[in-house]
Formats: C-alpha cells, structure tokens, sequence
C-alpha cells in the first residue's frame, strides 16, 4: 500500500474521531503545528523515517516536542502510528488531514503572482470574485514577479489564468515564428 493512501486512511480516521470528540478545530491546528515542524526540520524528519530507532524512542521524542501543546487525540494518533511501525506516514497524514479539512470546510486556496504588489482592496477584490465563481472560502496567497511585466497568474487548484504581458508576449513571439515558417 502506498504512502499516501495509508496517510489518508489515518487521516480520515483521525477527522472522524475529532468530529466525534468536539476537537475538530484543535486537531487541524495541531496538525498544522506538527506539518510546519517537521517541514522545517529535515532532522526530526529522519528520526521518524528511520526504522532503526526503536518506536519508545520516537514517542517521548514526539511527546518532548508536541506532549503539552496538542490535545490528547492528536498525541494518541501519534503514538499510535509511531507504535505499529508508520511513523515515516506522519507527515503525510498531516498534511492529508489538512486537505480533508479544507475539502470539508469548503476552503480554496488560490495563488496569484503579479508584476507589482496587490493593493489591499484588489486582493478582496480577486477574492470576493474568486468566491462568487466558486463558492467557499478563498484563501488567497499573493506573489510577486517583476518578469511578468503586467498582468496577472492566478492558479486555483489545477485550474489557471494568465494576462501577463509575459504570456502574451511569449503568445506573440510563437505566431511570429510559426507564420515566419509558413
């Protein structure tokens, strides 16, 4: 069984016993605390992944970093996982959490990368709008990218819309070239 699918499988689990517990909110930030951490600590990472380092080891690592800052069915998921051997899935299983809790909560994430920064008022703007199209909430996130000339990229999902002035230009360039060879 592949990793992701045994991630899901816990997380899935993970999301129904938080319902059942009234800990949903709770649960999703200490998965979001125990993503962020070990995404920026490629050692922790390695310690959890490593089969050699026995399972009691991991849990009082675990329960040294996290013990007192997650609620109880957030420590009892990792322990669990830890002592049948998934450890190494308990990055996966966080970061699926999340993504079922988005699913669930009808929450988008949207990206838009523009040639100058985004006023206040544009970015609300663009969500009000990506809201409207789409429903749910929208969790915008706001690059920029001086290359792109002007214009915007705005991805949703797998979904995406390019008006920069690079696109049109590259656009351009490409009928130039095709029309050059017929």
């Amino acid at each position: 069984m592949s990793e992701i699918t045994v991630a899901l499988r816990y997380a899935k689990a993970l999301i129904d016993l938080a319902q059942e517990q009234n800990a949903l909110e709770e649960v999703k930030n200490d998965m979001i605390l125990f993503y962020k951490t070990v995404k920026g600590s490629p050692e922790l990472n390695s310690v959890l992944a490593n089969p050699i380092i026995s399972h009691s080891k991991k849990v009082s690592i675990l329960a040294e970093i996290f013990g007192k800052r997650m609620n109880k069915v957030s420590i009892a998921l990792l322990n669990i996982m830890v002592n049948k051997g998934r450890a190494a899935v308990l990055y996966g299983t966080a970061q699926e959490f999340i993504g079922l809790y988005d699913v669930k909560n009808h929450i988008t994430y949207a990206k838009v990368v523009s040639a100058t920064p985004l006023s206040e008022a544009n970015k609300t703007e663009l969500a009000n709008q990506i809201q409207t199209a789409i429903g749910g909430t929208i969790k915008l996130h706001t690059e920029v990218d001086k290359a792109l000339i002007g214009g915007f990229v705005l991805t949703i999902g797998d979904r995406r819309v390019d008006t920069s002035v690079l696109s049109s230009l590259k656009k351009l360039k490409k009928e130039f070239a095709q029309v050059a060879v017929n």
